[in-house]
């Protein structure tokens, strides 16, 4: 079985379903990669393994702290979000800069998971990766191959 990319943009862009999107991408001036459903997002690689499912973002220079990770029902949701600012001043100027990166993805969850065990997640070189337990009692049983006599 394997994991349902759970689409939820439109809670967010309600002015998507209204051609805002086609009126802007007209315009030359305009990124509309901002609006694009895998503009902001990470790189996300599920793997299916006999015990577990492992999912992986790609989320470099964050820390650990700025990822928060929810299940609600059926949906995990993992959400990022890091922002630095930064200040000089100098002789007769100042230079203010400042940074702001987030991002949120959600994923409908098999029902073969195990909601009830702990869920791993760890991050180390700016990959998150999250491990989550298959239900042994759901697991897919081997093929069986039934002999014609």
């Amino acid at each position: 079985m394997s994991l349902i990319k759970f689409n939820d943009r439109n809670r967010f862009l309600p002015w998507e379903n209204l051609g805002f999107n086609d009126f802007l991408s007209r315009d030359l001036f305009v990124n509309d990669d901002f609006f694009n459903e895998f503009g902001l997002m990470p790189a996300m690689n599920i793997k299916e393994h006999e015990n577990d499912f492992e999912i992986e973002f790609a989320a470099p220079g964050f820390t650990k702290k700025d990822f928060e990770i929810t299940i609600e029902g059926d949906v995990l949701t993992v959400y990022g979000e890091k922002s630095h600012e930064k200040e000089e001043k100098e002789e007769g100027y100042t230079c203010k800069e400042f940074e702001y990166n987030t991002f949120k993805r959600s994923l409908k969850l098999p029902n073969i998971v195990n909601k009830e065990k702990e869920f791993k997640a760890t991050y180390k070189n700016g990959i998150l990766r999250l491990n989550l337990l298959k239900n042994e009692a759901l697991k897919k049983t081997p093929k069986k191959v039934i002999e014609i006599v």
